[in-house]
């Protein structure tokens, strides 16, 4: 998908929502647009599907202009996922799911086939959750069905307008988790705006940071955009602790290893998965100055360091 020197002003405005967007998210990439309030991210975003029609410039899906398409066949072939979820409350679950595909003229065995294959791969029973109402689900099995209805025809991109916004933190993030274990399945080029360095971090790709008066500020991938902001104003947006934050991306596993001896038995040990920064807060907590580092059958691989940490966070 391609934003080129796209501009959105609206009437009775002198200045600009959106100014002179230009970025290129590779397909099968999830790209975070992140910014302060007033920035233009949600309008970005609404761009795409053509909410709100673009001032200037031009997005380009596959080579194609937005503006060629008609703009509710546009809106069938891209998967939209709001906060809490949207849900039709009158609908059944299976309802929900299979509303694009029956406006598209599915037959039903094929919307009965996809709504049954989707709830699997959201981790919802079918025979259990195809007939409840959104009432009946918890807003973290909303939010899944939500994201299930996004998928249900197979569209090439998805828009996700702080989608997990609305959930408490351990739901949060473990719907963050499962979102992101589909993803690596499914390879959905992916619109996410957010206001949460964080999360942006966490799920993204790409992270464009816009200023306010929706200018672009820097476009990277996270681990670019934590060790070299592009000026002040993002160094400022993302916050003293961004060393902090690269700790994040890196994985115990990805650390050069000691060796572990006798002696280091009783220290706390974690999965070689488990990100650097989550390992810090466990030393922290016991009093640790090093970790065991495990791998999936609990054998001990090696011991990372409290100093090790340090250095990569500063690296």
């Amino acid at each position: 998908m391609v934003f080129d020197h796209v501009v959105k002003t609206y009437p009775k405005s002198s200045t600009p929502a959106v100014d002179d967007l230009s970025l290129t998210v590779p397909a099968g990439e999830i790209c975070v647009l992140l910014g302060p309030s007033g920035s233009g991210k949600t309008t970005a975003l609404m761009m795409v599907n053509r909410l709100t029609e673009p001032t200037e410039g031009d997005i380009r899906i596959g080579g194609r202009s937005i503006r060629d398409l008609d703009p509710i066949e546009l809106r069938r072939s891209i998967g939209y996922v709001i906060q809490q979820s949207g849900l039709f409350p009158h609908l059944s679950i299976a309802d929900n799911i299979a509303t694009v595909p029956k406006v598209l003229g599915w037959d039903k065995k094929r919307v009965k086939e996809r709504v049954a294959e989707l709830l699997d791969v959201v981790g919802l029973a079918p025979a259990e959750y195809a007939k409840r109402y959104p009432s009946q689900l918890s807003g973290g099995q909303r939010q899944r069905v939500g994201i299930a209805r996004a998928l249900a025809a197979d569209p090439p991109v998805m828009l996700m307008d702080e989608p997990f916004g609305a959930l408490d933190p351990i739901t949060r993030e473990r719907v963050q988790d499962e979102f992101l274990a589909l993803h690596e399945r499914i390879r959905k080029t992916v619109i996410f705006v957010s206001h949460d360095i964080d999360e942006a971090v966490k799920m993204g790709d790409r992270i464009a940071i816009f200023r306010e008066g929706g200018r672009l500020a820097q476009y990277d991938p996270p681990a670019t955009l934590l060790k070299a902001p592009a000026d002040d104003f993002v160094a400022r947006f993302l916050g003293a602790d961004r060393g902090l934050k690269r700790l994040t991306l890196i994985r115990l596993g990805e650390m050069e290893l000691n060796p572990a001896t006798a002696n280091d038995g009783a220290l706390p040990a974690l999965d070689a998965d488990t990100s650097l920064r989550s390992a810090l807060s466990l030393m922290i907590a016991e009093g640790a100055g090093a970790v065991r580092v495990t791998g999936g059958t609990g054998t001990t691989l090696g011991v990372v360091s409290l100093d090790a940490v340090r250095k990569a966070g500063a690296a």
